[in-house]
């Protein structure tokens, strides 16, 4: 099985800390491809940026999409999500629906732990989008502003750390979801000073991945996920063009219905 993770923000030691998580959490034999968002920002953190990150993450889909069984979107907030799904016809995961899929299986009600008080109302944004606000008990954030991003797990540990035990005293979370590439593999060495099940984006990203490659429920040839209608454009790469530009296989076209464009 190949694997293509993306970090949509340009940090390379973001990048880092992505695939060494996605190493952790493959299963054996799953080959993972980590690429860098070629333009953007740092860390994405608003809406804006998530905005200008989605081309950048089209155009790694659009030059590395077949080489991979499926792809994922690795920042919390999912830029360019859903709408990455109508691009290819292999899985597109985002980090923040596997997180909180992956949350809502092992407790009723969930927490975010954030790097940035900037970035909760988009993340509560995304809940809604997934249609989990019923079960979100809270979203806590880091104040303070950041040194490095590449270090945020270093710098904040234990800030994170008692974050993460007031959303389960204070709030009532079942489970803790620790938001943000930047903090990819923090999980799995906190995991026994939290009370509940803490979730890594990255790992239940990889994951779900794999286990859409593995129950192969077949592609979107109808619908509102189908590809997008192939109509004239400017601007776009030529791999992006091309790639919206592809062949439906014979007897469909693009409405859903018999025949051939």
């Amino acid at each position: 099985m190949k694997l293509l993770v993306i970090n949509p923000n340009i940090s390379d030691e973001v990048s880092a800390l992505i695939r060494a998580e996605a190493l952790r959490a493959a299963a054996p034999g799953t080959e993972i491809t980590v690429r860098t968002a070629h333009s953007g920002v740092e860390y994405i953190e608003t809406r804006l940026e998530s905005l200008l990150a989605a081309p950048a993450v089209s155009q790694i889909i659009a030059e590395d999409a077949d080489n991979a069984d499926a792809i994922v979107v690795a920042a919390f907030g999912d830029p360019g999500m859903p709408a990455l799904k109508e691009l290819v016809e292999v899985p597109v995961v985002g980090i923040t629906e596997a997180a909180l899929a992956t949350a809502s299986l092992l407790g009723v009600c969930f927490s975010i732990v954030a790097i940035s008080e900037r970035i909760t109302a988009w993340y509560r944004e995304c809940v809604q989008r997934n249609g989990l606000e019923s079960r979100l008990a809270s979203i806590r954030s880091l104040r303070n502003p950041l040194r490095g991003i590449g270090s945020v797990q270093q710098d904040f540990r234990q800030d994170l750390v008692r974050l993460a035990n007031e959303v389960v005293d204070q709030d009532g979370a079942d489970v803790v979801i620790l938001a943000g590439a930047p903090l990819a593999g923090l999980a799995r060495e906190v995991a026994a000073e939290i009370p509940v099940p803490v979730v890594d984006g990255i790992s239940a990203g990889v994951a779900q991945a794999e286990i859409l490659v593995r129950l192969a429920p077949g592609a979107h040839h109808r619908g509102s996920f189908a590809a997008p209608p192939v109509k004239a454009n400017a601007g776009l790469s030529i791999e992006l063009a091309n790639l919206l530009a592809r062949q439906l296989p014979a007897g469909l076209n693009h409405t859903g219905r018999p025949g051939h464009r």
